[in-house]
């Protein structure tokens, strides 16, 4: 389910999932199939991972992400979820071939 909301989104990104909602920062962004896409890979790993541990997770490696780059944009870019999102967004069927899991290969050192 898709709901805009500009003041839900962090400042600085178009969309954000909390399962089972997908939150975009305008109505124009639910034409973006790329960032549709993005989106709906999280809602993959959010699955998996059973919501909240995925969150805990998320968080946990944003940090030591932070430690490592000393740049919240680059920490971002390489959270494991993050990095698999962006890897397989233009891959429009991405999630129908996608193996479970498939997050665990993109956590690098």
């Amino acid at each position: 389910m898709i709901l805009i909301s500009k003041y839900l989104v962090p400042k600085g990104y178009l969309g954000m999932v909390v399962f089972p909602f997908i939150f975009l920062k305008n109505t124009t962004l639910k034409n973006n199939k790329v960032l549709i896409n993005h989106e709906k890979i999280h809602l993959k790993q959010q699955i998996e991972l059973l919501i909240i541990p995925f969150f805990i997770v998320y968080f946990f490696e944003f940090l030591i992400r932070m430690l490592q780059y000393k740049n919240w944009q680059l920490a971002y870019l390489n959270i494991s979820f993050e990095r698999e999102a962006y890897k397989n967004e233009k891959s429009l069927d991405y999630l129908k071939s996608r193996p479970l899991w498939n997050f665990v290969n993109y956590f690098k050192k």
